[in-house]
């Protein structure tokens, strides 16, 4: 399975978000890799509108219903669509445990799936506890790099996966990723998929990219 972060970029926004996520659906079709587009909340009931695809957010926070201001809340998040979350990615930590733990806690609660980053094989073994659907390893260091984390630290990545399939959790990798080589090499090294950004969102050509990636599930 490919996880696709929109994050905040111009090409994943708006009308083209709308774009992207057609050329995510067809290449999923044609491939029959599971592809989930993790969108913007804004643009979310509108793709979510458009696309047979399993979509996701980039985050949710562990408010209810109430005075929270510029609270992103789950539920609504929830009716709006999403079939998932991102939490604890490095461009949106989540520093303190406990309340890492209350934001999984409350994802499980509207039965929201949770993907959990992280960014160390220690953050890797404390996260588990979490129970998390997916944990992700994903040096900081690597994202939106050069160099892959699948080409840099294959043997980090065996060892993550170990961590993973000790708690009967899915391993997701991300970093660098940018080839059907470093997917292959992912899973060769334990994971079930990847995690994915500005290689595809950022590519002049956004389906060939990702058509690429697919191949290396064969």
């Amino acid at each position: 399975m490919i996880f696709i972060n929109f994050k905040t970029y111009q090409e994943a926004s708006g009308l083209k978000a709308l774009s992207l996520v057609s050329i995510i659906e067809d290449v999923a079709i044609s491939s029959q890799i599971k592809i989930i587009p993790v969108v913007q909340i804004i643009d979310l009931k509108e793709i979510v509108s458009v696309t047979k695809l399993e979509v996701w957010v980039q985050k949710i926070d562990s408010v209810s219903y109430g005075a929270n201001t510029g609270s992103v809340l789950a539920e609504e998040i929830v009716n709006a669509g999403a079939r998932g979350t991102f939490l604890n990615h490095s461009e949106n930590k989540i520093s303190d445990f406990n309340l890492l733990k209350t934001v999984v806690d409350k994802a499980k609660k509207v039965n929201l799936k949770t993907l959990v980053f992280c960014s160390s094989l220690e953050e890797l073994e404390k996260n588990k506890t979490l129970n998390p659907d997916f944990l992700s390893y994903e040096p900081p260091e690597l994202i939106g790099g050069d160099i892959s984390v699948a080409a840099s630290q294959p043997d980090i990545i065996a060892k993550a996966a170990v961590i993973s399939k000790e708690a009967g959790i899915p391993l997701i990798i991300g970093a660098g990723i940018a080839s059907q080589e470093d997917v292959r090499k992912s899973l060769e090294m334990g994971a079930v998929g990847v995690a994915v950004a500005s290689h595809v969102i950022k590519s002049q050509n956004p389906r060939g990219a990702l058509m690429n990636l697919t191949e290396g599930f064969n």
